[in-house]
Parts: structure tokens; sequence; C-alpha cells
């Protein structure tokens, strides 16, 4: 969804937007409404992201601290604020998730609550800007014990911070220790693979990552604790 505005609040058409919502700001003083190309489009490589400056850097920080207690108060988690130059604007990619996933609907109502913030606030001055909120692609870094525990279920792989790695299925989570069923060869020769389930405090992991799976993944069980009885 996009919406195009030259100062003041958003105003003008809404279309939708393949990847969540994008709303354009413009301070143009002349007037008059165009499209706004921020959809992402399918088919094919997304460029590169231009490097993010110091400024913007400060920017986003400030956003984030504007941000963060609205989302939070809305039921969701703010995961990112990203400031880059794109074109003649710049965009602002706000990044939101919840424990039930973020819906189009989340989108819609979190999009205009920050909307409305910036209207609030003089952080982005009077330059033109996209503002883009999405949630969480399966390239996210597992890096908090909230992600671990939307991870349940999912495929994952990381870092031990003794060396090597460990990959396989999270099935509990919480803010202390994650616990995953890793597929290994058994001991006795010939006798095929047994899968594992071990405990890893999260202070013994490191950026997680969720692997893509062409085949759904099973049900996950209920979500638990790995402190927790199986």
């Amino acid at each position: 969804m996009s919406v195009e505005s030259r100062g003041g609040r958003a105003q003008g058409g809404r279309g939708q937007n393949r990847r969540g919502q994008t709303r354009a700001r413009n301070a143009d003083p002349r007037g008059g409404q165009g499209a706004d190309k921020g959809a992402d489009k399918g088919g094919g490589q997304a460029p590169a992201r231009p490097a993010r400056s110091a400024g913007a850097a400060a920017t986003a920080a400030e956003l984030t601290r504007l941000l963060a207690p609205a989302v939070d108060e809305a039921g969701f988690d703010l995961e990112e604020v990203d400031v880059r130059p794109a074109g003649r604007r710049r965009l602002v990619r706000i990044v939101v998730d919840g424990d039930a996933g973020v819906g189009l609907d989340d989108i819609a109502a979190i999009s205009d609550l920050a909307s409305g913030l910036l209207d609030t606030t003089e952080v982005m001055g009077t330059s033109p800007y996209v503002l883009e909120v999405s949630s969480p692609g399966v390239d996210r870094p597992l890096t908090e014990p909230r992600h671990w525990r939307r991870a349940v279920g999912r495929l994952v792989v990381a870092p031990l911070a003794e060396g090597g790695q460990v990959e396989g299925r999270v099935v509990a989570a919480d803010d202390a220790a994650v616990e995953i069923d890793v597929v290994q060869k058994r001991r006795t020769k010939g006798a095929g693979n047994e899968t594992v389930r071990r405990r890893f405090g999260l202070d013994e992991l490191g950026r997680g990552r969720v692997q893509v799976e062409f085949a759904p993944p099973p049900v996950a069980e209920e979500p638990r604790s790995p402190a927790e009885p199986d």
C-alpha cells in the first residue's frame, strides 16, 4: 500500500504493495501528486541497498526512540529502523514482528501509527522520504530470545561459541536456553542416523539463521520453555 503526500499528513489514493506498506512523503511546496515507486518488484535479485551515512544512523536512532514505545503498546516488537537514500528521496524502513506473526492489517495499522508519529516530529526535516513497514524475512538473524522463541518448529543453523556449528530443528526456547533436535550419525557403524535433542544456553549460540525448506516443516509442538519436561 502506498500513499504520496506533499507536506502535512498523507493524502491521496492507495494501492497494494506486495511486501507490506509503503508511504511516500514529499515536502516539495510546488504541489501536485505522482505515483510512488516504493513497492518491491518480484522476479530477479533486489539491488544492494545504498550505504547508510552517519547522519542517517543518527536519524534511525532518533526514530527508534520515537516509535518503539508506540509499537510495543500496539503489541509488537520494533526490530529495525533503517534510513537510507533512495534516489531523490530517503527510504525509512521499519521492521516489526510479533509472537503471532504480522498480518497485512497489522502492517497497515502500524504504518498509520508510524506516519502519525512522524507528523509530530521534525526528525525527518523537510526532505521527501518514503515510509516502508514490513515484517522480518527468513534472513533475519536470530539474536534475541524472542527470535528463537518464534523459530520453534523451524530448521536453523547457528555457530557455537566453543567452535563449529549446530544445525537442527528448534523445539523449545525461553529467555535462557534453546532446545534443538539435531540429526547425527549413530556411533555404531552402518546403523544410520538418529535424532538427538540438545540444549544450549543463549550465550553458547551465535547469530542463528532460519534455513529455507521447500517441503512444509512438521507441525511444531506446543511452545514451552526448555526448563519444562518434554
